[in-house]
């Protein structure tokens, strides 16, 4: 019987949660500095991180006293390569969605937050020319995104951000190879 009534109040408390959430939505902006990862390229071939930005809104909706919640965002995002002489960037509507926890003071939080995210190509290089070799874009990209930061009296929030794409979003078409977007974001986001 008593497990009856922990069963209740435990649906009862969660069911709770969601009438005092507390929602915030705000923008978002940053840096990113990115690279694509080809698996097994030959040496011909050297690549270096290219930088480029992010912006767009987001929203943030986290469970009272618990500090779990989730925030999910809508960026156009600028990504790229630089390989040999040629720096290639392409635009993304990137939506990552993050699982978040926060801890701390109400004046000073520390956030932890993990989740997936897609991509869709708006724009930039379709195919390259590369060492006699095209390179060739792809229209979708999806991975996982890896995150910590800090929230300063509930308003401004400063993180960084690992993108590990899981898509070949490029593919090396002489030597049949696939390449993926890798890269860390700096950003800002102010919330009301």
């Amino acid at each position: 019987m008593k497990r009856v009534y922990l069963v209740l109040v435990a649906i009862f408390c969660l069911v709770s949660l969601p009438s005092k959430a507390q929602f915030k939505w705000g923008v978002k902006g940053g840096v990113n500095i990115s690279s694509i990862h080809f698996s097994d390229l030959p040496e011909t071939f050297s690549s270096s991180n290219v930088t480029g930005f992010h912006i767009g809104p987001m929203i943030e909706l986290m469970a009272p006293y618990v500090g779990l919640g989730f925030d999910a965002a809508v960026l156009y995002s600028k990504t790229g390569v630089e390989m040999g002489m040629q720096e290639i960037k392409n635009d993304y509507l990137d939506i990552p969605v993050h699982l978040k926890w926060k801890f701390g003071l109400p004046v000073v939080k520390v956030y932890a937050a993990a989740g997936p995210f897609v991509g869709f190509r708006l724009g930039g290089d379709k195919i390259w020319n590369v060492l006699s070799d095209q390179i060739s874009s792809k229209s979708f990209s999806a991975g996982l995104d890896f995150g910590a930061g800090v929230e300063l009296f509930r308003l401004l929030q400063l993180g960084v951000n690992y993108q590990l794409g899981l898509t070949n979003n490029y593919s090396l078409k002489q030597l049949d190879l696939g390449g993926k977007n890798r890269g860390w974001q700096l950003s800002a986001a102010i919330l009301f």
